[in-house]
């Protein structure tokens, strides 16, 4: 895949219509502190055009992100920070929960966990949510730069015991050495095909 064009253009929030896309989208979701919008920026070879902050739950809308008029990134509010009051988590969980229901164009939803830690009821709780919603999520571990590399088996071993899957479905990867980006595009690029 080669990112030539990228246009933020649709931004909903919790009253928004969900858009009717006619090219696949692809969703991310993660945990406010996981690196979702570096991702997102390290896929898309941008900055800073998917917003990172170093206050997490700066993501409080669900944001569109046209690539190459090929597909849509979709990037959903991070969940799980704990200093969100309780009705502005309840809201952006029926904004994801409208989405994932509603979208007719979604093909799959990417859920990044942190490699260095064990996922958390979070996210066992969205894994269980997407599957629910009739997706099959793919795994990605970010911050891999920051994990020894001598840690990184045994760190996508308990990520996949965690989560109940295999570990050859999860994507360690890294925005700082872009290491796992060429494995995503690959995923991306067979969507852009007609799906898996």
């Amino acid at each position: 895949m080669v990112i030539r064009n990228v246009e933020l253009e649709t931004v909903i929030g919790p009253a928004s219509k969900v858009p009717d896309n006619k090219l696949p989208e692809v969703a991310f979701a993660g945990k406010s502190n996981v690196g979702k919008s570096s991702l997102i920026n390290a896929l898309m070879n941008r900055k800073s055009l998917a917003r990172i902050s170093s206050k997490p739950g700066k993501t409080q809308t669900i944001n569109f992100y046209n690539i190459n008029s090929e597909i849509y990134f979709v990037d959903l509010p991070g969940y799980g920070y704990a200093a969100v009051p309780e009705s502005e988590k309840k809201r952006w969980a029926k904004m994801i929960d409208n989405y994932l229901e509603k979208s007719k164009a979604l093909q799959t939803v990417f859920l990044l966990v942190d490699i260095r830690h064990a996922p958390g009821e979070n996210d066992i709780n969205m894994l269980s949510w997407i599957r629910a919603k009739g997706y099959s999520p793919i795994v990605i571990a970010t911050k891999l730069d920051k994990l020894k590399r001598s840690r990184v088996p045994k760190a996508i071993k308990t990520i996949a015991e965690t989560l109940v899957i295999d570990r050859r479905d999860i994507i360690p990867f890294s925005a700082e050495t872009k290491a796992g980006r060429e494995e995503i595009y690959h995923v991306l690029d067979v969507y852009i095909g007609g799906g898996l």
